[in-house]
């Protein structure tokens, strides 16, 4: 079994190669400027009050940046890997920030002074980390990038005409290049911090579990108690379609569930209920809960692909020459996943609660 150093040093050791990677990859596809990659001069002028309203609101979720990139940094600074990636992860989200600001006053609906004025009402708040534990903030992310994605993804269907809100045709291939611009961004930014939390699931499989849990349980988007008017903002985003309950819970929650193998958030409900310890290859029980709603292979799977990747990068401009990045296997992980694959084969049925039983 891996000692707690030897997780830790492995999981650090990752993160920081994959964070090297991911800057390259930025660099070469996504490297866009919120003032010359788009022609600003072709925006609508008549876009409906609730697209602006919508843009408005996304401008104002962006003001807090300083805060979720200092907050978070004050947490995980002694991490490499991890406060290096928040550090261009604020560079990359400052620049929706300006984009959503150049929506706002090119479509002749906001002026700068209201602009300077608003700015400065929503800076004068402060927001705060729901979570203070790391691992907790990377799960919060993963929801919160794929929910920021789905949010853009739709409005850039108004943009494109293929919905509408209350009636207005709001198509405008500027505002529909932009959603496209940030919502590209927006996947890196949750693939990122995807990867990440299978990372800690592999080397940290038990409060990997229980940090995604809470998430599920208590996930509310950010800034959502220090916005004016947020509500109202909801609203229009509920009725319009582009954001509620329902996207958020098959668009958002199933989607990243998905990702570790759980069919959903009942799924992963139950499994929490009758987690329990698992037997060891030498039939000795080991210590720690086992989720069995969980796919522990396709997380193993998954990590091992992401060492492939970041192996062949570091490889690609010599590094490996000075540094050799060897994948450390985590056996306790393996062993969760044989268990699970053996489970499979033999069609043994998990083990129930009295009332599980009772309800079958």
């Amino acid at each position: 079994m891996l000692s707690q150093a030897e997780r830790w040093y492995a999981f650090e050791r990752s993160v920081a190669g994959f964070y090297r990677w991911y800057i390259a990859r930025s660099q070469e596809l996504r490297n866009w400027n919120a003032d010359l990659s788009l022609n600003w001069r072709e925006l609508r002028g008549d876009l409906s009050d609730s697209t602006m309203r919508i843009v408005e609101g996304y401008y104002a979720v962006e003001q807090f940046i300083p805060d979720y990139v200092s907050k978070v940094l004050n947490v995980i600074r002694e991490s490499y890997g991890r406060s290096q990636f928040y550090i261009r992860w604020g560079s990359e989200e400052e620049r929706h920030a300006d984009l959503w600001r150049n929506v706002l006053l090119f479509s002749g609906r906001r002026s700068e002074k209201w602009l300077h004025e608003y700015n400065y009402r929503l800076r004068g708040q402060e927001w705060h980390l729901p979570w203070d534990e790391p691992f907790r903030m990377v799960f919060y992310t993963v929801f919160q990038e794929r929910a920021t994605q789905v949010n853009y993804l739709n409005l850039g269907l108004v943009a494109k005409g293929e919905k509408q809100i209350d009636g207005a045709d709001d198509t405008d291939p500027v505002l529909g290049q932009a959603c496209r611009l940030i919502a590209i961004d927006e996947a890196a930014h949750y693939n990122f911090f995807l990867e990440l939390s299978r990372l800690i699931l592999y080397y940290f499989p038990e409060e990997g579990v229980a940090a995604m849990y809470d998430i599920v349980k208590h996930f509310m988007m950010p800034a959502h108690d220090i916005i004016p008017d947020y509500e109202e903002f909801t609203m229009i985003l509920h009725r319009a379609g582009v954001f509620g309950l329902r996207q958020h819970s098959r668009d958002v929650v199933q989607v990243v569930l998905s990702q570790f193998g759980i069919e959903g958030v009942k799924a992963l409900e139950a499994g929490i209920r009758r987690s329990r310890d698992i037997p060891d290859f030498h039939g000795e029980f080991r210590s720690g809960a086992y989720l069995d709603s969980m796919d522990y292979g396709l997380v193993e799977k998954k990590v091992t692909q992401l060492h492939a990747r970041v192996t062949h990068f570091e490889e690609s401009f010599g590094r490996h020459e000075f540094d050799q990045f060897e994948f450390v296997e985590n056996p306790e992980l393996t062993e969760i996943a044989e268990y699970q694959r053996q489970q499979r084969e033999e069609h043994i049925a998990p083990i129930m609660e009295p009332e599980d039983e009772a309800a079958n």
